[in-house]
Order: C-alpha cells, then sequence, then structure tokens
C-alpha cells in the first residue's frame, strides 16, 4: 500500500472525516475496505489501488446510481467519492444470510424493493456481459479451459436485453440488509440490463427451490409470475455461466 492509500490519508483530505478513527474490514477483493467512524457518524471507505474499469462502474458513475436509490431508501448516501476514493454512509442492519431467503415475507419484501430499484431512471450504461465474460476468461489460470470455452459460449448465445431497467447485477445475499427494510449494499456493477438479470442472480445464486422462485416472481409481477418463468430460467443460465467465470479468474 503506498502513503496516498492509507485511509488516514485519504480521510485527512475528506471534510468532517479528517480525524475519524478506522479499522479494516474483511472481504474487498479489488479493494480495501473500512469502517470509519467521526463523532456520530459512521461510513464504509473503500480504497482502490487504480481507478475502475468495466465490468466495473467507476467511481463516479457508481455515486450517481447509489445516490438515486438512496433518494427512495433503497441505499446509504454517498458521502465522498473521487476516482480512487468511495465513502458512503454505513447501513445500521442485519446483513442477509441464506437463511433469509427461507422467509416468504423477506421474499415478498425483496420483491418489491427489487421493482422499485427497477423503476428508477436508466443510468445510460448497459450491462455487457460478453465483455465481462472475456475478461474473465483471460484472467482464469488454473480451470479447465474447455469448461471455461463452454461458458463463454453460453453467454455469447444470449440475446441482448430488449427491455432494460437500472439494475443492481450484485444482488448475493452480503449486498442485502434489513435496516428494517429492504437496503442494497455495493453499486459498483449497477447499470441498465435485463430486469431477470436481478431476480435470476437472487434465485440461482442462493438456490431457491421453484416454489420460492415462483413467490419471487408472482410477488414482482402482482401475481401473474407463471408467465416469466421462461425468461427467468434463461437469465439463471447466463447468471450461472457468468458467475463460474467470475469465480475461476479470482482462484
Amino acid at each position: 500500500m503506498t502513503i496516498a492509500e492509507r485511509p488516514e490519508v485519504v480521510l485527512s483530505s475528506i471534510p468532517g472525516w479528517q480525524k475519524a478513527a478506522h479499522r479494516e474490514l474483511p472481504g474487498g477483493l479489488t479493494n480495501k475496505t473500512y469502517l470509519v467512524e467521526s463523532g456520530n457518524m459512521r461510513g464504509v471507505l473503500k480504497i482502490d489501488a487504480a481507478p475502475r474499469s468495466r465490468p466495473f462502474n467507476n467511481r463516479i458513475e457508481e455515486a450517481r446510481v447509489q445516490e438515486r436509490a438512496a433518494s427512495i431508501g433503497l441505499a446509504g448516501n454517498v458521502l465522498y467519492a473521487e476516482e480512487t476514493v468511495y465513502l458512503a454512509e454505513y447501513v445500521d442492519g442485519t446483513t442477509w444470510t441464506r437463511e433469509d431467503f427461507e422467509s416468504d415475507q423477506n421474499l415478498v419484501a425483496l420483491a418489491h424493493a427489487l421493482k422499485r430499484l427497477h423503476a428508477l431512471p436508466l443510468t445510460g450504461r448497459t450491462f455487457d456481459a460478453r465483455s465481462a465474460a472475456r475478461a474473465y476468461r483471460q484472467r482464469i489460470e488454473d480451470a479447465d479451459p474447455l469448461l471455461a470455452a463452454q461458458y463463454v459460449a453460453v453467454i455469447e448465445s444470449m440475446r441482448q436485453p430488449g427491455n432494460l431497467c437500472c439494475c443492481h447485477n450484485d444482488l448475493v445475499a452480503a449486498n442485502i440488509v434489513s435496516a428494517p427494510g429492504v437496503v442494497f449494499l455495493d453499486w459498483e456493477y449497477a447499470c441498465d440490463n435485463d430486469p431477470f438479470f436481478d431476480l435470476a442472480t437472487i434465485v440461482a445464486h442462493h438456490g431457491l427451490s421453484d416454489r420460492q422462485a415462483e413467490l419471487l416472481l408472482d410477488s414482482y409481477f402482482d401475481g401473474d409470475g407463471a408467465l416469466w418463468r421462461r425468461q427467468l430460467a434463461d437469465q439463471e443460465r447466463l447468471y450461472d455461466a457468468l458467475h463460474w467465470l467470475w469465480a475461476a479468474a479470482q482462484r
């Protein structure tokens, strides 16, 4: 870590946070993440070694999307953003685990929150699954190359989304908080995408049963979920392929 990347140095240039206490948080594959506290204020500080590139948002794009979500209660407020520094309000609540998806009440609340998110204005940037897949494949070193090629082919065979909306694109349990309403964390992938990709991430990543998937769809589509099962299945295939490539690239 360079001097410029040290949290105390970064915080010294952010008004109101110059003398904030900080401690590193786990995770953060592509950045260092810290819980910072100044008086009665708490925030989450992310420091990148270099400006972000696709498939991520740059930090200014991320802030723009998160601020819109925060305006309707679906995210914490953004406190500061520049190319390699991101400070957002700490969301005080309970982070979801796989067990939280077992609650029908939680699934209904999640579907309603997601519907509100998808009604936000378009971001102007479209999620490019094909480019992301190719980038992940280039970083894979120790996985089956034929299997990697098959997953890339699955993604390239999918039609580009025609019905775009503002999507989170990374709705794993660790990015969902009950505060007590549903709030979403980590907007680094958020941009315009097929709304079924967010729904598919929830279903495929957490292994939801057919009944749970149907409840999620029914809650999102006001009881007409059965009409959209095929579209969900298509996006589940896309998510599974993309997630395998991403995980292999991390190794």
